[in-house]
């Protein structure tokens, strides 16, 4: 997800992002039982499926309908005042993680967009001809560079929507399959956010586990590098197999594209190269992208690549009271209908309906929660389920992928699973940098994987602005959620690796262990 100023020091992360279900008794009593908290969130997925799998429908906003049906649904189960119930909501979309998210997306967005305006994807196609990079190689190229830059900057939502921006229409201009490049994008978001050091991902499954960052990224590198070796394999294979995307007058339209493409929109190259140094630096990713929007805002301007109006333009009608007298100013003209355009608004606005959604899906996992039906399927798999170490680790590696199937939001998954992943390992005295790493694969990966999860939604938000950026990008060419769930390589991959390392013993730790020279502090 984002990164956070001084990751060694977010001591108290878990108990401030998110309710431990392990310490609270449910505050909210159901007819049925505990298991009735979840008719929420699982009402919701079963819309989700319908919608998009069965209807083919991607929408944003029939999602929201979805969930909050589900949670109108769930209030005629509850035993007394629905008081508590409309209380919960409020407390789950108030927890930070969902914030942080959302303040992530919106600044992303408007970063990629004035990008985007200043001609960088022109740029990605000019050096793509220069160097004879075709679409047999871009999928893979794009998912080594994805997680390089998710790596740098801690978020992987972030890398999703930069690379979705500019890298998926110059790929798809180039021939490759759209639903195959978007999950090389997904799997190089999910690379970085697993890895990064300022990643909240790693600092939550560090801190949950109670093991030093340092140490929990040296020993998860094994884990990542098998998965993403294979994953680079299996997109180099793929894309000589899978077809183009069919674009009306496709070859006048790449050629056209590919005359009309300079290399001056790789200036961006510095924009981006700024956001990732002051990320790495340590600085917020609020601060980070900000520094970027500055530097790429500048170079449009500077270098004469868009007109200040394609960054912000206030459209007045003719009777307002300053009209003549602004219109002199280049960010202002005299329109019909009233309005406030340019890259920074649109960057922004492409992400309002999905922070609602991501804001109600979060209220209802915390209804989950209060409700205790989180806290009975733990205490099923505990007690049924972790008879061993083997069984042990394998029910935290299911455990946790049952809860990103729920909770969207990788790093509030991660809190929430968190004390639950503990109180196993610890049972069987597995090390900490073991279960932070079995707690952090699990949700990096499936947090970009199922159709309405948060990494999938920002990268479909994305898309949705591209038909009207460039001529020959239709409807069609957008990719449905649904469709992108086998291609996720590197995401599938991880949660294999983590599956066969329980089976196989591959990697394991105990608490003896932790001094061990393969994972001492870095």
């Amino acid at each position: 997800m984002s990164r956070r100023d001084d990751p060694p020091d977010d001591e108290d992360i878990a108990s401030e992002q998110f309710v431990d279900p392990t310490d609270e008794e449910p505050a909210i009593t159901f007819y049925g039982g505990r298991g009735m908290s979840a008719l929420p969130i699982a009402f919701f997925v079963l819309w989700a499926i319908v919608q998009t799998a069965l209807l083919r429908i991607s929408s944003e906003e029939g999602l929201v309908l979805g969930i909050l049906l589900g949670l109108i649904l769930g209030m005629f189960f509850v035993k007394g005042s629905w008081k508590g119930y409309a209380n919960t909501i409020f407390e789950g979309m108030t927890q930070p993680v969902a914030v942080t998210a959302i303040v992530a997306w919106i600044w992303a967005g408007m970063f990629a967009q004035t990008m985007q305006t200043g001609g960088f994807v022109e740029g990605l196609v000019w050096m793509a001809d220069l160097t004879g990079v075709g679409a047999a190689l871009f999928p893979a190229i794009t998912f080594v560079l994805a997680a390089l830059l998710a790596t740098g900057i801690g978020t992987g939502y972030g890398t999703t929507i930069a690379f979705v921006a500019l890298f998926f229409p110059a790929g798809v201009l180039l021939g490759t399959n759209p639903v195959l490049l978007f999950g090389a994008i997904l799997s190089g978001a999910i690379f970085g956010d697993n890895l990064a050091p300022v990643s909240d991902t790693t600092i939550v499954s560090a801190v949950t586990q109670d093991a030093d960052i340092g140490g929990v990224v040296a020993s998860r590198f094994k884990y990542a590098i098998i998965a993403a070796v294979l994953a680079f394999v299996g997109y180099v294979v793929a894309s000589s197999v899978l077809p183009g995307a069919e674009i009306t007058n496709g070859a006048e339209a790449r050629q056209l594209f590919v005359e009309e493409s300079t290399p001056i929109g790789l200036v961006h190259l510095l924009s981006m190269g700024v956001v990732i140094a002051t990320a790495v630096a340590g600085r917020h990713i609020v601060e980070a992208i900000s520094w970027g929007i500055v530097f790429a805002v500048a170079s449009n301007l500077l270098f004469g690549l868009t007109a200040p109006s394609a960054i912000v333009n206030f459209e007045a009608p003719a009777d307002a009271p300053a009209a003549d007298q602004l219109a002199v100013l280049p960010i202002v003209e005299i329109a019909e209908d009233p309005a406030v355009t340019g890259s920074l608004v649109e960057g922004a606005a492409g992400f309002f309906t999905l922070s609602i959604l991501v804001l109600f899906i979060i209220g209802a996992a915390q209804i989950m929660i209060r409700g205790g039906a989180f806290q009975a399927i733990l205490d099923w798999s505990l007690d049924t389920l972790a008879t061993n170490v083997r069984n042990a680790e394998l029910t935290m590696v299911g455990s946790a992928a049952l809860i990103n199937a729920t909770i969207t939001i990788n790093t509030a998954a991660e809190v929430a699973i968190g004390p639950y992943i503990s109180k196993v390992g610890e049972r069987f005295n597995i090390n900490g940098y073991r279960r932070a790493n079995i707690l952090d694969a699990q949700t990096a990966a499936l947090g970009y994987i199922f159709p309405w999860s948060g990494g999938v939604l920002v990268g479909y938000s994305e898309m949705q602005g591209l038909p009207g950026t460039y001529d020959w990008f239709d409807e069609s060419l957008i990719v449905n959620p649904i469709d992108v769930v086998p291609f996720v390589f590197h995401g599938w991959l991880l949660v294999a690796v983590f599956v066969l390392a329980a089976i196989t013993g591959f990697g394991r730790e105990y608490v003896i262990d932790r001094e061990s020279e393969e994972v001492a502090r870095v």
